[in-house]
Order: C-alpha cells, then sequence, then structure tokens
C-alpha cells in the first residue's frame, strides 16, 4: 500500500467512537473524595508492580512520597533535593552532599547521613539501579554529610543522584535481607495503602519542613486502557489525568470542565539498526532508510501532532543538546533511491531492492505496551516499501529486543527512549553508545570521536562551559550523520485537568507531578 493511504487509512483507523461509554453523561466533579475531605483523584496508565525504587518507575518520586539527595527542575537543571548543596574534592575522586537540616522521614526518623548511606548502599547492591553506572567504591557518613568515593573521576554523579532509582527511603522501608516491604519517604505526601497493583491513597505528611501541600489527601488508580481515563477525566471521575492517547484528547479538547496541559519531553520514538547486518553496515543504507520516511505525516497519522516529527535525535526540551544548526532530517525519495544504487542495492522484479541475488528484506520487532508503535512500525513498513526495502513487521514483548541485540538476531527496533531518566542525558548516552553498543542504543557500532565527547562530558566539571557544549555538539552532529540510530518522532506529554483544580504545573522530565502544589479552586 503507498504511504499516502497507509496514512490515511492509519489516521482513520485509530479513530475510534466512544459514543457507548459517554452515554452515560458529564457530572461536574465534586471536590472532597469517598472520604468525605480534599483529596485529589488522580489517574494514569502506570501500575504498580514493586516497592523496590529500581522497578517501581519513579511512581513514588512522582507522587512526592519519596525524595532523592539532588533533584532537578523542568528542563534537567540540577536543585536541591535532601542535599542542600554538593561538592567534588580537587581531584574528582570525591564528593560530599550536605544534608538539609529538618528532614524527617514518614515514621518519624530523622534523615541522617547513617540513613541515607544505608538506602545507597542498598541501591548500589542491584544492577538494575541507576547508580550502577557510577563508579563508586565506598559510601559514607562524615558528620551530617554523605560521601562518595569513586574509582574515576565522574562528573554527571549528581544527576545519578536525582534519578528516581536513588530515591531515599526509611530505614524501616526495608526487611532484614534488604528487600522494600514499605514506602516509608520524607516528601510532601505518605503513603496511607498501596494495593498493587492499581491504587495508591496517600496525605499530607504533618512532618514535612517544606511548603504543606494544599490538597491533604491524594488517590492515585491505575486506568489501563486511554479511552477509559478519558471518560474518567470528562465525567468529572479523575482531577487530573495521565498518559493520554492522541485520539482520546483530540475528542475531549474543547469540553465544558477540562482543559488540556502539554509538554514536549525529553524522549524520542527512534529505530535501532543492526549495524553488523549486510546492509545495514553500510552507512549509505542507514542513511537511505532515514531519508524514506515522511516523519510529519506519521506523527500526523499516528500521533496527531506534525510538530513533534523528528528533525534529529535530541528534541528541543533538550536545551543544551538539540542542535539548531544541524541540517534537519527529512525526506528525500530520490537521494533515498540514489544512495540505495551506490551501496549496490538495485531494484529487481516487483521493484524489491536486491544485491547478489538476495532481496533487501528486514525484520522490524516492536512491542505494544505504546499503542503508537505498531502503528507507526506499519507506516515505516510503508515508507520503507516505496523505496524498494521488504519489512516484516513483529510485534512482542519489549524483552526480545534486548534478547535480539544480545545473541545478534536483530535487524530493526522500534521503541521510544527517555534521556531524562538520569537529568543529565550524559548518563544515558554513555550506556547506549558504549564501545559495544546498549540494549536501548547502537548495534555493533561505534565512532572513537562520540567516545572522546561522551568521556570529557563524563570528567569535564563544567557542564556548562564551551568544552562540554562543544562535546554534546559533537555526540548529536555524529548521530546525525553516521545514523546508528534513526530518530522517528518526538513525545509530547499530555494531561487533562479538571477546572476545579487550579496551580498544577506540568513537570516535562516526568520526576514530578507537583500535586503538592495544586489545590480547588475557591
Amino acid at each position: 500500500m503507498p504511504l499516502r493511504s497507509f496514512l490515511l487509512s492509519a489516521a482513520a483507523a485509530i479513530t475510534f467512537s466512544l459514543a457507548a461509554l459517554t452515554a452515560c453523561g458529564s457530572t461536574p466533579h465534586t471536590a472532597g473524595g469517598a472520604a468525605g475531605k480534599d483529596v485529589l483523584d488522580v489517574i494514569g496508565p502506570y501500575e504498580v508492580h514493586s516497592l523496590d525504587p529500581a522497578a517501581a518507575e519513579g511512581i513514588f518520586t512522582r507522587l512526592q512520597v519519596a525524595e532523592t539527595l539532588v533533584d532537578a527542575d523542568g528542563a534537567g537543571r540540577l536543585r536541591p533535593g535532601l542535599a542542600t548543596h554538593w561538592k567534588a574534592a580537587g581531584n574528582g575522586l570525591s564528593w560530599e552532599f550536605t544534608l538539609r537540616e529538618g528532614a524527617a522521614f514518614h515514621d518519624g526518623t530523622p534523615v541522617d547521613a547513617a540513613a541515607v548511606v544505608a538506602a545507597l548502599e542498598k541501591a548500589r547492591t542491584s544492577e538494575a539501579n541507576t547508580l550502577a553506572t557510577a563508579p563508586i567504591t565506598a559510601v559514607r557518613a562524615h558528620g551530617e554529610t554523605v560521601v562518595i568515593e569513586l574509582s574515576k573521576q565522574f562528573a554527571p554523579l549528581p544527576a545519578v543522584l536525582a534519578a528516581t532509582s536513588t530515591q531515599i527511603l526509611a530505614p524501616s522501608s526495608y526487611a532484614k535481607d534488604g528487600t522494600v516491604t514499605q514506602v516509608v519517604g520524607s516528601g510532601p505526601y505518605k503513603v496511607v495503602e498501596v494495593a498493587p497493583p492499581a491504587r495508591i491513597e496517600l496525605e499530607a505528611f504533618d512532618g514535612y519542613e517544606g511548603q504543606a501541600p494544599a490538597v491533604e489527601g491524594v488517590v492515585y488508580k491505575s486506568v489501563g486502557r486511554a479511552e477509559n481515563r478519558a471518560l474518567m477525566a470528562e465525567s468529572g471521575q479523575a482531577d487530573i489525568t495521565f498518559g493520554m492517547d492522541p485520539t482520546s484528547l483530540q475528542r475531549i479538547k474543547g469540553k465544558p470542565g477540562v482543559r488540556v496541559e502539554s509538554a514536549l519531553l525529553p524522549r524520542t520514538i527512534v529505530l535501532k539498526l543492526n549495524a553488523e547486518h549486510p546492509a545495514l553496515s553500510d552507512e549509505r543504507v542507514r542513511k537511505a532508510l532515514s531519508l524514506a520516511l515522511d516523519r510529519p505525516a506519521m506523527a500526523t497519522a499516528v500521533l496527531r501532532d506534525p510538530d513533534i516529527a523528528a528533525t534529529q535525535m535530541f528534541p528541543p526540551s533538550l536545551e543544551a543538546w538539540h542542535d539548531k544548526a544541524l541540517e534537519p532530517l527529512a525526506q528525500d525519495l530520490d537521494r533515498a533511491a540514489a544512495l540505495l544504487d551506490e551501496a549496490g542495492w538495485s531494484k529487481g522484479s516487483g521493484g524489491v531492492r536486491e544485491k547478489d541475488g538476495k532481496p533487501l528484506r528486514l525484520t522490524l520487532l516492536t512491542f505494544p505496551d505504546r499503542a503508537e508503535l505498531p502503528t507507526m512500525a506499519t507506516a515505516i513498513q510503508a515508507a520503507l516499501a516505496e523505496v524498494g526495502v521488504t519489512v516484516d513487521v513483529r510485534v512482542d514483548n519489549s524483552s526480545e529486543i534486548p534478547a535480539g541485540h544480545a545473541d545478534g538476531s536483530l535487524d530493526m527496533a522500534l521503541f521510544t527512549r527517555n534521556f531524562a531518566l538520569v537529568p543529565d542525558p550524559t548518563v544515558t548516552l554513555l550506556k547506549d553508545y558504549a564501545a559495544g553498543g546498549g540494549d536501548w542504543g547502537a548495534m555493533n557500532w561505534s565512532d572513537a570521536g562520540m567516545q572522546n565527547a561522551l568521556g570529557r562530558l563524563a570528567t569535564d566539571p563544567d557542564h556548562t562551559g564551551e568544552k562540554a557544549q562543544s562535546a554534546r555538539e559533537a555526540v548529536a552532529g555524529t548521530l546525525q550523520d553516521q545514523l546508528p540510530v534513526i530518530p522517528v518522532s518526538w513525545y509530547r506529554q499530555s494531561v487533562i485537568v479538571n477546572d476545579s483544580v487550579e496551580g498544577f504545573v506540568l513537570d516535562p522530565l516526568e520526576r514530578s507531578w507537583n500535586l503538592a502544589s495544586a489545590s480547588y479552586a475557591k
């Protein structure tokens, strides 16, 4: 099917009717909730399968139950968290973090250096924890400061300590074997009940030394289907609703009683390529695949937003990494065809590219956890068919992508990459573009110049200086030129907020849902 026809049919296919659901009508929201007190009803797609910080996907930091040593604002700039300030020793091999005075856990115990050290030491035992990316040799208490010693210089350490997986929990959170049995944090809200996988109830923590929450309780519910979340928002059953799909948003925009707030995320839909594949090892072929993609049309059809078509890897929300000087990625079918011809892949019978009698046929793996990915994969399949590349789309579990990377069987994979899991993208990039590649980055591709640039960023303590910016530009430029991973689309987070709620601020990094600042309109 021609790409234009596919995109038109895709747009129609993802438009569904909620008439049966909305027949129940819309009722105005009434503050107070089931408990008869001021309660924010929050709806989202995220289920609760674990209390462990490394596996809970940041749900307890988003709900402002737990805090990290270092915090970050919506632009990724580091700011105080449980630590008011930090500094590195002259040789860069140790860091000292001074703790916030008066901070207390929800069980009434103080957030002291010993408790922080205990939490970080438990985090270090898990390879899945972001803390494992830092070359830490020791964590120790020194009075009311926490000292972290390193085997080598690692300038992004404060950013690693802002990752949600490094949240600091009270000693009472852990069983004797180190497993997390309850979430006892230090934020403005404390846990009343966790009912996995779909419900968390919170109440304001009287012992919080900062600004008290404006609303005294929160009930978070996980709702799997986006159309059901939209219905709950529209009917007044939710105050704040996260995880909205483009079709539901279009339907609900302009409805009375609710508003939509949006922010461009530091996240990109990418096409991972196996650079040892007989065809994909050729940079000309990788460029041809990129040139075949009509990103604005795909973003419009699948995500209903042409403005998020990716012109480079890093979206504008990553201000320090988005390079306006780069030539934008764009569709050019003639150039794509010329590059394939130049690489020896000529059109054979039926218009399919061939070389040495073998067709250019690739398998594209994706997963259904994000509803837009299979549809986007089919759009890519249609686009590449126009330049003679046959693509078989396979939808499977997300775990198949790292498995295919490990055993070398992967051709291509489509997924989203969040560059703000750690506020400094350097940490994610060091993992994704290491010499051997990474599960969610390059595969069988490496570039010495990029390795050098990332190495400078890992050791340069001045992340605001000209040398650091030059290194970022080198990384962005190399990814744009060699395309070991092809950017397809950026991401926009959209939240439905009931008109009865004021003071809500959307965090583009998705670190916090800023519920403590939200209140009911007087």
